[in-house]
């Protein structure tokens, strides 16, 4: 039996709308309840005693789950036996829930192993090499920059980076993601970046389920015969990360695609997570590294070089090792009157979405700007959303949301 801590939506989740930002975006996803249970089978609930009503625990120290989280649960959807049994990969048009409101991500603990990580799939398809719906502010398409190797062990060089793994209706999919700093508590965030994308299925599809994050995955660089005998401390250093909250952009939901297209200027979003074997150190803590999010960096033109990490799932890549580019970003409009994304030149496929893009900050030190979005057929470039009003609001709210917590 797993144990799984189980988390659930309140509803009345979206944040108010700024005056200041007409298409502000804050989109709110789940509650966790503060509870460690160790799941059973029927009749096995209350084994070894009656739970405390404070502490809801047996008289021999087990965890159990009061019977009204349990019912609160159900009010959401969600029987917990039946969830941890696998009724999360039951993806009935009415069960593949794309409100908000009704996100459900239970944390099923051990359900991420080294085997199930190794074989998740990229998500997104490519898009065609020339998607451009306004070439009076698209720059020439860059040359292809081939995606290096980055140093191992990746807990030194990219503390910050790592592996986003979920499930959708097609099976099991990798997405690659950033910790970022919170102004809420500096020194201890909880708070990760990644791409809409990679959390939501956009305008046909509703939520993902089963969401981690794996800081450092893979650190030593292994390879994908190498993992199989591999232990879970080895693939997942600092241990595997759930979603308990997160957001994404309205416009993701509404206009996004499986190639990105519309809705991919507006391809972000922000988890905030939990240890799934709990533990007092913050994710930051942690990893020993957050990046601050800049949301007023400069135009493409206005910047030197960005450098995009992640990790490449799609051939040539096997989505096990992490790589970067680098290069002097350009601008691409995929429709006129939304923002311009920044793109440039790199080899790197799909399951490197929702990467950092980084680039010197206000202080000169890095900072995240954008994440992969797009990429074409010929994976020579990539694209990201310039960061503006919608993401500040998305952030703001993710860390409003824990601020007292």
């Amino acid at each position: 039996m797993r144990p799984i801590r189980p988390t659930f939506a309140a509803r009345g989740g979206r944040s108010a709308r700024r005056r200041t930002s007409p298409v502000l975006a804050a989109v709110g996803l789940t509650t966790a309840l503060a509870l460690t249970a160790t799941a059973c089978g029927p009749g096995e609930d209350n084994a070894g005693g009656e739970p405390s009503a404070s502490a809801g625990r047996t008289a021999d120290g087990k965890i159990v789950i009061p019977d009204h989280l349990k019912d609160e649960l159900k009010k959401h959807g969600v029987d917990l036996d039946k969830w941890k049994d696998g009724a999360w990969k039951d993806w009935s048009k009415d069960d593949w829930l794309r409100e908000a409101e009704d996100y459900i991500n239970p944390i099923i603990e051990d359900l991420w192993d080294p085997d199930r990580m190794r074989d998740a799939e990229q998500p997104d398809r490519p898009v065609g090499n020339d998607i451009s719906g306004d070439e009076g502010v698209t720059d020439p398409t860059p040359a292809p920059v081939e995606a290096q190797p980055l140093r191992t062990p990746y807990t030194t060089s990219a503390p910050e980076a790592g592996k986003l793994f979920f499930d959708g209706p097609e099976g099991s999919m990798v997405c690659s993601a950033t910790v970022i700093q919170d102004s809420a508590h500096p020194g201890k965030s909880n708070m990760v970046w990644t791409a809409g994308h990679c959390v939501h299925a956009g305008k046909k599809g509703g939520w993902y389920r089963n969401i981690a994050f794996v800081p450092s995955y893979n650190s030593t660089g292994k390879s994908a015969a190498e993992i199989g005998g591999a232990s879970q401390d080895e693939i997942t250093p600092h241990g595997v990360w759930w979603g308990d909250w997160a957001q994404t952009s309205d416009q993701w939901i509404a206009q996004g695609g499986p190639t990105g297209g519309e809705g991919a200027p507006y391809d972000f979003a922000v988890l905030h997570v939990t240890p799934e074997k709990g533990g007092g150190k913050s994710l930051e803590e942690t990893v020993g590294s957050a990046l601050p999010v800049e949301f007023d960096a400069p135009a493409a033109p206005d910047i030197a070089s960005i450098t995009a990490t992640g990790y490449p799932a799609a051939p040539p890549f096997d989505g096990q090792k992490q790589l970067e580019c680098a290069d002097k970003p350009g601008r691409l409009s995929i429709k006129a009157g939304d923002p311009t994304m920044y793109r440039i030149g790199c080899t790197m496929t799909g399951g490197s979405s929702g990467g950092g893009w980084t680039a010197p900050g206000r202080d000169g030190r890095p900072a995240l700007v954008s994440n992969t979005s797009i990429g074409p057929v010929t994976a020579g470039w990539l694209a990201g959303p310039r960061l503006g009003e919608e993401a500040k609001g998305i952030y703001t709210s993710v860390s409003r949301k824990f601020a007292n917590r």
